[in-house]
């Protein structure tokens, strides 16, 4: 939901004041302020925001101005779908791979000419 336009964008007033102090080219910010929205000042800045285990180092572009700091740093890992039939699945792909590399392998072979033959 969208905040009320009276109340203005919110911008965790910590995270300003260290930008006013820093140049941009000096390293990331650390912060934990993810719901906090990018305004034009942050454009050039790099922020190391919190995923709740580690810190995501985020560069900010004029593309992510209205956006939130939240947003660029996923807090979950998507690693696959799982289960019997998926396994088999990657295993067919991986013998079809196998099979296309070795028939390859033997076309170039016999493409060559006999070592004695002269052309």
């Amino acid at each position: 939901m969208a905040r009320s336009l009276k109340k203005g964008p919110y911008i965790d007033e910590k995270l300003m004041k260290k930008i006013s102090a820093r140049k941009p080219s000096t390293g990331a910010i650390k912060t934990w302020a993810r719901a906090s929205q990018i305004p034009p000042e942050f454009v050039g800045y790099t922020f190391a925001v919190h995923t709740g285990k580690n810190f995501e180092e985020i560069f900010v572009t004029e593309d992510m101005v209205g956006h939130r700091l939240g947003e660029f740093a996923p807090t979950t890992k998507f690693i696959k779908h799982g289960g019997r039939m998926q396994k088999e699945a990657e295993m067919a792909a991986k013998a079809a791979e196998i099979a296309a590399a070795q028939a390859a392998k033997a076309t170039e072979e016999s493409a060559k000419p006999a070592a004695g033959s002269k052309q």
